[in-house]
């Protein structure tokens, strides 16, 4: 019997890449390359490639030579990026954007690791597929890719794949991405092999949902948690209380009472603080104009922001940028720290008097 030609990967680290993302996906690939540990590359191959040989740092300040330059790497079938910190000065460069559009346009699957996944968005590789981005940086990307519609960004699972497209949340989760992918050239039980070696549970064994983020308090039920990562990503385009409920095996009527009774708010009220925070969050943190944060966060326009800002921290979107961090209300603090949202079911939430929205309809205002 022939054996199948090994699936070939190249993995292109970028500055400050993180240290777990990079050896949890190529020890998956090791462990299942060969009988035992023996770690011969037969099932797959892999190499580190780079715009040149220098040394790349990680975040933790490893630092790690790539074995083969862009010019001279070998036609892979997968392009794995490695990303890490978003904010250390360090950007990708255009040589590095280049090669991962090359590599597409040849065929190359892409794998987006950590923030991996922000290089291809900006190499213009992402397009109208949905892309996994950890919790932690989910309004980083929507900063710095404001026309990707929130509902294709995901922020609630391991990893998404979209034809040639994966993109993982990253940390432990590159053991799953490289899990799933050997999957599609291997036999199963030699994957299963691989993971049981790492001491990692086979993904279907857990949950495949990122932790929740700390907005969402680990008092919250799953399908509540569940419910609170849809309404992140779906800002602009939010979702009616029916398929919101059918995303999280619930009926609405089921999902209502478990918001009351879990955040004293329905459905509608706190997708409403959601948006809020984000809103609040843009404006403190990035350069969009008011009526461009309105839009990205659902917004019918500016007013309709200011209207709803004021309503719940009582100030103004202009007094929400300018004001000096040291005299940020408390009920601000609250939105920009990720604290519970349901503290803020003051008084103040009583006078929203907006009509509720049918179960078809989306969960935002009239």
């Amino acid at each position: 019997m022939v054996e199948p030609a090994p699936v070939r990967f190249g993995i292109v680290l970028l500055p400050n890449f993180t240290l777990t993302a990079l050896s949890g996906f190529i020890d998956t690939l090791r462990l299942a390359s060969d009988v035992g540990d023996k770690s011969r590359p037969e099932r797959c191959t892999w190499q580190i490639v780079g715009e040149n040989l220098r040394p790349v740092r990680a975040s933790c300040g490893v630092q790690m030579s790539p074995w083969t330059t862009f010019d001279g790497a070998v036609d892979y079938q997968y392009i794995v990026v490695v990303g890490g910190l978003l904010h250390s000065g360090s950007e990708t460069t255009e040589a590095t954007l280049e090669y991962l559009r090359r590599a597409a346009s040849s065929g190359a699957s892409l794998v987006g690791i950590c923030t991996g996944a922000f290089a291809l968005a900006r190499a213009g590789l992402v397009d109208k597929q949905q892309i996994c981005i950890s919790w932690f940086h989910y309004e980083d990307f929507l900063e710095r890719f404001p026309f990707t519609p929130t509902n294709l960004v995901v922020t609630d699972s391991f990893f998404v794949a979209d034809g040639n497209l994966i993109t993982c949340s990253g940390g432990a989760a590159s053991i799953d991405v490289a899990a799933a992918i050997l999957r599609r050239h291997i036999a199963p039980e030699v994957v299963s092999k691989a993971l049981r070696i790492l001491q990692v549970a086979d993904p279907g064994a857990r949950s495949d949902q990122q932790p929740f983020p700390p907005s969402v308090t680990s008092q919250f039920s799953p399908k509540i948690r569940r419910a609170i990562a849809l309404m992140e990503q779906h800002l602009s385009s939010p979702l009616g209380l029916d398929e919101l409920a059918a995303r999280v095996d619930a009926s609405p009527r089921q999902l209502e009472r478990l918001f009351t009774a879990e955040t004293s708010l329905t459905p509608a009220s706190y997708a409403r603080l959601v948006r809020v925070r984000v809103a609040v969050w843009l404006l403190r943190r990035s350069r969009k104009s008011i009526s461009e944060v309105a839009e990205v966060c659902g917004f019918t326009d500016a007013s309709h922001l200011g209207r709803e800002l004021k309503r719940v921290v009582g100030i103004t979107p202009k007094e929400c940028r300018d004001m000096d961090a040291r005299k940020l209300p408390e009920a601000l603090r609250t939105l920009l720290e990720g604290r519970d949202l349901a503290r803020l079911n003051s008084p103040v939430m009583d006078t929203l008097d907006l009509p509720q929205p049918t179960s078809t309809e989306p969960l935002r205002d009239a």
